[in-house]
């Protein structure tokens, strides 16, 4: 696992949370979460695409 995954998933996380509160405070609070959920969704395929990675890795590493 690379620093620079949590480099890039912190970096997503800053910057969906001052979406998050600029869109609050402007009163658009359904686009505030629909961002929110967006920097999820996001986060999660490049977690999955990592654990993908792993998998392939020990399956590779035992031979099966």
């Amino acid at each position: 696992m690379d620093i620079d995954l949590i480099f890039r998933i912190a970096a997503i996380g800053i910057l969906v949370s001052v979406l998050n509160q600029v869109l609050s405070r402007s009163g658009r609070e359904e686009q505030a979460t629909m961002t929110t959920l967006a920097g999820l969704v996001v986060v999660l395929m490049m977690v999955v695409q990592e654990i993908s990675d792993l998998f392939n890795l020990v399956k590779d590493l035992f031979g099966l």
